[in-house]
């Protein structure tokens, strides 16, 4: 049995997640969930940044810049999507964003009609 990383804060995460989802329903565009996610987060004093801006490094150079979604108490990262299912391009996104915050779990959320899911994403050094 394999452990999980951030067990507790990973659950409140998806429980509001749930919450958002129960209250506004399906079919609207990322940045109102991503607000109705803002509220309750500050509710619960949850600590986060949104939009968080984490450059790209290669060989000491920076390439570009990642922008997280929202960084929850500066080790989850947080990816809303709307849609009706996670994409290939979506999950290496979010591994993306972990790689370069070297951080070691994100969470997709997607917003679909029937309910909210969840993915967990990993970065195992």
């Amino acid at each position: 049995m394999t452990k999980l990383i951030y067990p507790e804060l990973s659950y409140k995460i998806v429980g509001i997640l749930f919450d958002v989802h129960n209250s506004l329903g399906g079919g609207h565009q990322e940045k109102y969930y991503a607000n109705a996610i803002s509220i309750l987060l500050k509710r619960k004093n949850i600590n986060f940044r949104e939009q968080l801006k984490v450059p790209l490094i290669f060989k000491n150079e920076k390439i570009g810049n990642y922008f997280l979604d929202f960084l929850i108490e500066d080790i989850i990262v947080l990816e809303i999507k709307s849609g009706e299912r996670f994409t290939k391009k979506d999950i290496n996104q979010v591994y993306a964003y972990l790689k370069s915050s070297s951080l070691q779990l994100g969470i997709i959320a997607n917003f679909t009609k029937g309910g909210v899911r969840c993915k967990r994403i990993l970065n195992i050094r």
